[in-house]
């Protein structure tokens, strides 16, 4: 996952243009509803929208601004006015697609992060989590409080955000594949060490019936593990707050499934006998060595 703060604004125009990739307006209307696009928002939303919530993009956008017009004299430490912030995350090409609970999920955590939804703050921040485009998530945030007071991030917000996307990608299984570097190495690094694969040899009985469990996608573990996400899935679509959650509980129940396999995996590689020795240059016996240096004489 690639996390981006993005230069504050004092509007929340474009940055909410952006996270949809067209222009906002007064025709199209945005949701909370489970699969709608903002999948995620701050804890008094509540008191301003009806039972759809469902406003117009521009709508979203003046309701997110209002605190700056509610508190003219508002200003972070060095008199900006500019409270608007936006937080982009982006899925990395080889991810899994999300759904509604998980992108709301992520939303919840990198605003708790950015420090403008403190848990059982009824005056933090607004601010919203909208899932526009596909592999993104985009935070939009007013840094003035419900109290007119400035919500300062942390001061290595970048940092803490981007070590809080390793541990979300951690969370929900979302793999990436690191670039191997190519062309040619820096000289301060020092030789370039190439390690070949260790290719599984074992045909012990234990060995081959761990790895048959902890097969990543053919196991019977992943069969259930799949299942599992699957019906998560399927209760992120419904209408329901308390399927929401339940979809939530599933996609944990399927990360310790994972943690299983992976687990059964490390045990396996105990089982499995060590890698042959590789083989060692020839060397000639001390007696022909000591009459080559004297014939070399």
């Amino acid at each position: 996952m690639i996390i981006a703060v993005h230069s504050r604004d004092v509007t929340a125009d474009e940055a909410l243009a952006e996270a949809l990739g067209r222009e906002i307006s007064m025709a199209e209307g945005l949701t909370t509803e489970p699969g709608g696009t903002v999948v995620a928002h701050w804890n008094r939303l509540d008191h301003y929208t009806d039972d759809d919530r469902i406003w117009e993009s521009a709508t979203w956008a003046d309701h997110l601004a209002d605190p700056s017009l509610e508190h003219p004299l508002a200003s972070g430490p060095d008199g900006d006015r500019r409270a608007m912030l936006h937080i982009t995350a982006h899925l990395h090409p080889l991810d899994r697609e999300l759904n509604h609970a998980e992108w709301s999920e992520i939303g919840y955590r990198i605003a708790r992060v950015a420090g403008i939804a403190p848990p059982g703050d009824d005056a933090a921040c607004r601010w919203i989590a909208v899932q526009g485009q596909p592999c993104r998530l985009d935070v939009i945030a007013n840094l003035i409080r419900a109290d007119g007071t400035w919500s300062a991030p942390p001061h290595r917000l970048l940092q803490a955000l981007v070590a809080e996307a390793r541990n979300i990608a951690a969370d929900l299984l979302l793999h990436s594949i690191p670039q191997q570097r190519s062309g040619p190495q820096d000289p301060s690094a020092g030789p370039a060490v190439t390690v070949s694969p260790r290719v599984p040899t074992a045909t012990g009985p234990l060995a081959g019936i761990l790895r048959q469990l902890a097969a990543e996608q053919s196991g019977p573990i992943a069969a259930v593990r799949q299942l599992v996400e699957e019906v998560g899935r399927q209760a992120a679509a419904l209408p329901d707050n308390q399927t929401d959650a339940a979809a939530r509980d599933l996609f944990w129940a399927a990360r310790r499934l994972y943690g299983l396999q992976e687990q059964l995996g490390e045990i396996t590689s105990r089982l499995q006998p060590p890698a042959p020795p590789a083989p060692v240059a020839p060397t000639l016996p001390v007696q022909a060595a000591t009459s080559a240096r004297a014939m070399a004489r």
